[in-house]
């Protein structure tokens, strides 16, 4: 399974999760799913959600409020949903699903994890081995990792994007 990734959805899971770095950050991922893949688009933060350091609680009655606008777009549907996990002290967040997070999947979906820690060391944006993407920006270093659930079986996704030159 692969997952291409507009420049415009890369830049708001960049912007969501630094926005509330140290608590975590929660969103919809955008776009619509041929056969072998998912096209994110768009990615939009969750404003209304309780943000923890360990965790984000969404409040599904704002769900009511934006269904009927996004029926109004054809080609874009919800297709799933991000959230960071963050450093917290010296324990590096990771792109990894916790429990609760592969509780809360669903097949036909994919989910992005966004790590975010401090950054020791700046690094160029690029693809990684396991399907991974990774770089750093200003005060931070991400780690984007994506996964579908496939027969109750959670796969890590592979992620395509075109980076912007001046990342």
């Amino acid at each position: 399974m692969r997952v291409y990734l507009s420049e415009n959805a890369f830049i708001d899971l960049l912007l969501s999760s630094a926005e509330v770095y140290k608590k975590e950050s929660l969103g919809f991922l955008l776009g619509y799913k041929p056969e072998d893949r998912f096209i994110i688009e768009h990615a939009f933060s969750l404003q209304t959600a309780r943000r923890k350091h360990k965790g984000v609680v969404f409040q599904h009655k704002n769900h009511k409020k934006i269904g009927p606008i996004l029926d109004k777009f054809d080609r874009l549907q919800i297709i799933g949903d991000f959230h960071s996990h963050t450093q917290f002290g010296v324990t590096k967040g990771l792109p990894i699903p916790s429990d609760e997070d592969v509780k809360e999947m669903i097949e036909g979906h994919i989910y992005l994890i966004i790590a975010i820690n401090n950054n020791e060391k700046t690094l160029n944006w690029g693809e990684n081995r396991d399907g991974t993407i990774s770089g750093s920006v200003g005060d931070f270093f991400f780690k984007i990792a994506a996964y579908y659930m496939n027969s109750s079986i959670i796969k890590r996704a592979r992620i395509h994007c075109p980076f912007p030159p001046e990342f």
